[in-house]
């Protein structure tokens, strides 16, 4: 899709590997202390001048992906385009690697690529500090998708602040069938805790000095996700595959973000071969994948 006249945007997926979650807040939204991490599974994002906005889509899971304007990437272009007073005409293109509705932010991915390729192909230069705000408007995990790299999200997880990390950290991810909506998702977390005084979430010190120290033994004993009940309370199979990983010797394992991909830290790339051979081999995934963090945020590739 890429050529004269177009841009192509490469964005990163991520794993939560703290997610503290408040109680509900009036706005239905709850405050977060999110701990987000980039991980090298990448969707591509190609923006072309055309007529009118369309979207299409390739890859794994493609048919799931919306194309008409809830899309994250078309709402990103129709936003961007009237803080500048223009017409959002433009064609997107997402070649998609990272799972659909998977807790990792692949649509999140998708409206932060689509933005920066925009941006760059309308020749606009918008300031870094109004992508943002755009970001933040899509969805409290775009701002992330635009940064990567590594961040404290507070709020409801649109506020950053980037994190140092020392060193990369080999992970495995496992593919559910199907998808698990982040909204259900919550809304299963408010009924588990329902009558029970949920704690102000804060960020784990013992997490942020294992990024930053690049400590892969010390993050494995801090990674925490309070959405991982209500996750398996949705989809209690995914008990079987949190199981599997463990047993094949990786060093911790948690649902990723609102689920249902599972996430798995290992010691090191070997290890993380055989991890995934083992989850596949187990029956409880539909496949698995290996990556690595950190990772680039939003980048323009062509």
């Amino acid at each position: 899709m890429s050529g004269a006249g177009a841009v192509t945007v490469r964005v990163p997926a991520k794993v939560n590997v703290q997610l503290a979650v408040g109680g509900a807040r009036p706005d239905g939204f709850h405050d977060l202390a999110n701990v987000f991490l980039a991980v090298s599974l990448y969707d591509e994002v190609t923006a072309t001048p055309a007529d009118a906005l369309t979207v299409t889509c390739e890859g794994p899971d493609a048919d799931k992906v919306p194309l008409d304007r809830t899309n994250l990437a078309a709402r990103a272009a129709e936003l961007l385009a009237a803080r500048h007073g223009i017409a959002p005409d433009v064609h997107l293109h997402i070649a998609k690697d990272i799972p659909v509705a998977g807790g990792m932010a692949g649509g999140s991915a998708d409206g932060a690529g689509a933005l920066l390729a925009c941006d760059a192909l309308w020749g606009l230069d918008t300031p870094r500090a109004e992508l943002l705000e755009i970001c933040a408007e899509l969805g409290s995990d775009v701002p992330f998708s635009l940064v990567g790299g590594a961040a404290l999200g507070v709020g409801r997880g649109e506020r950053l602040t980037e994190l140092p990390v020392g060193g990369t950290f080999h992970w495995v991810f496992a593919v559910a069938d199907g998808g698990l909506s982040t909204p259900a998702v919550y809304g299963e977390f408010d009924r588990l805790n329902e009558g029970v005084e949920v704690p102000e979430p804060v960020a784990s010190p013992a997490l942020l000095d294992a990024l930053r120290t690049g400590d892969t033994a010390a993050l494995a004993g801090a990674l925490a996700n309070g959405l991982q009940a209500a996750a398996l309370s949705l989809r209690p199979s995914l008990a079987a595959t949190l199981a599997a990983g463990t047993a094949a010797g990786a060093l911790a394992a948690l649902v990723s973000g609102s689920g249902p991909t599972t996430a798995f830290l290992v010691k090191d790339a070997e290890s993380a071969e055989s991890v995934a051979a083992a989850l596949i081999a187990s029956g409880t995934c539909r496949t698995a994948r290996v990556a690595t963090s950190p990772a680039a945020g939003a980048t323009v590739v062509g």
